[in-house]
């Protein structure tokens, strides 16, 4: 028996997809649960995207310190991340601490095939290494990455000395300067973090060459941090990959990274960390809900975020 004929507008609507967007990350393993890797994972899961992770090497660390980094050769890497892509909706690419020139040849390599992906990279601090393997990293990571890169993050200090080393100003470089050298290499925004404000106050700046486009002054906290950096980063690169744009990606994930310091924890003998999972903690009767505090969100205007546009 025929069923019934059913007026097309009458059909449900399609599902849509319900599931978190994938989010792929590039970076090396942090047995400390500190940084890299691990902590790209936790805070793109607390903020609501599924880690597509792809593991470049394994640092050799505690809480405190880093001691020695053993890299993955290009192919183990490059096997990882096509096999996901090849399989996986991924919506964009974070890129971490990735060990050598080699594997960043073939990370760009990688983002090349995909042009329609945005990726962000974060640059950490690699004052720990031998000073040769970080000439030759940054070196390739300039000439290599950043034409690809839409959103590069790192800290002032780091930044500076990267991109401009020969400043000879009186004053600091601005966020404005710093992205100015990036965009020399085909970076469009630049995230500069940690620039020094007085009364123990630091600012985060996004900005492009031609214009701050937002800005979240922060208090700094008692004690010393590991893994805000690339707590701030994943977050980021989670909130654009669930829908949000730039301007309204970076506002949620400097807000998010206040709270996860606030609520930092020291769980070994070493620095703090952020507790990158601190909303799922038991209410306490006597405390506001983080999740209703925006007081500290910084308000910054919307901004399309541009697929990134290789340069070489």
């Amino acid at each position: 028996m025929t069923p019934p004929s059913h007026p097309e507008s009458d059909a449900p609507p399609p599902v849509q997809p319900t599931h978190p967007a994938c989010v792929m990350v590039i970076n090396a393993s942090d047995p400390s649960g500190a940084g890299g890797l691990t902590a790209d994972i936790a805070t793109m899961a607390s903020v609501g995207a599924h880690p597509v992770a792809v593991v470049t090497g394994a640092y050799v660390r505690d809480t405190s310190a880093i001691f020695d980094h053993y890299s993955f050769d290009d192919e183990a890497v490059t096997e990882q991340a096509r096999t996901a892509l090849e399989d996986l909706p991924v919506q964009i690419i974070k890129v971490g601490f990735v060990g050598t020139p080699e594997n960043i040849s073939a990370i760009a390599e990688l983002t090349t095939d995909y042009p329609e992906l945005p990726v962000i990279s974060y640059m950490p601090n690699l004052s720990w290494w031998q000073e040769d393997l970080i000439d030759q990293y940054l070196d390739a990571f300039a000439e290599l990455l950043l034409p690809q890169t839409t959103v590069l993050v790192g800290n002032h200090s780091t930044l500076w000395r990267w991109l401009l080393p020969d400043w000879n100003h009186e004053r600091s470089p601005s966020a404005r300067d710093i992205a100015a050298a990036a965009a020399q290499k085909g970076t469009p925004y630049t995230l500069v973090t940690g620039i020094p404000l007085p009364e123990q106050f630091v600012e985060n700046v996004l900005a492009s060459p031609e214009a701050v486009l937002g800005s979240g002054r922060f208090e700094l906290f008692d004690g010393v941090f590991t893994g805000a950096g690339e707590t701030l980063s994943a977050a980021l690169t989670a909130l654009l990959a669930c829908g949000s744009d730039l301007g309204e990606a970076c506002a949620e994930a400097l807000g998010y990274l206040d709270h996860t310091l606030e609520n930092g924890f020291r769980p070994g003998m070493g620095h703090l960390i952020p507790d990158r999972m601190f909303w799922a903690a038991p209410d306490d009767a006597d405390e506001p809900s983080p999740e209703g505090d925006t007081t500290d969100v910084p308000s910054i205007d919307g901004f399309v975020l541009p697929p990134h546009d290789t340069q070489h």
